[in-house]
C-alpha cells in the first residue's frame, strides 16, 4: 500500500513540476527574488508545451456529407476546456457541423 502511495506521490510531483514547467524542486536550494532583465513573456505553442490534450473530432461541412477529422492540439489539462477550446477552433477553421468527439490524447 506504502508503495503505491510513493509511486502516485511521485507521479504527481512530476505532473505538477511538468504543468509548472520547473525543474523538480526537492533537494534544491531556494532561488533569489531578483528577476534578470528579460524579453517579454510569449506564449509557448503547443508543439512545445509538455502538457494539454490533443482533441480530434469528426466535423463536416454540409448536412449529408462524409465525417471529416479535424485535430486540435490544447493546452490545457481539463479534458472538457481542451475539447470546448477544439470545438470553437473547428467552427472558425469552417466546420459549422460538429459530430462528436473521435479522440482525446493526453500530452
Amino acid at each position: 500500500m506504502s508503495i503505491e502511495l510513493d509511486d502516485f506521490e511521485r507521479n504527481m510531483h512530476k505532473e505538477i513540476d511538468a504543468f509548472l514547467n520547473t525543474e523538480p524542486t526537492r533537494g534544491k536550494p531556494p532561488q533569489s527574488t531578483e528577476k534578470p532583465a528579460t524579453k517579454p513573456a510569449r506564449r509557448a505553442s503547443a508543439s512545445e508545451v509538455k502538457t494539454g490534450h490533443i482533441v480530434r473530432l469528426a466535423v463536416r461541412t454540409k448536412q449529408l456529407e462524409l465525417d471529416t477529422a479535424f485535430e486540435y492540439h490544447s493546452t490545457s489539462i481539463s479534458k472538457l476546456e481542451a475539447q470546448m477550446e477544439a470545438e470553437k477552433a473547428a467552427r472558425k477553421a469552417g466546420y459549422p457541423i460538429i459530430g462528436y468527439v473521435i479522440d482525446i490524447q493526453r500530452i
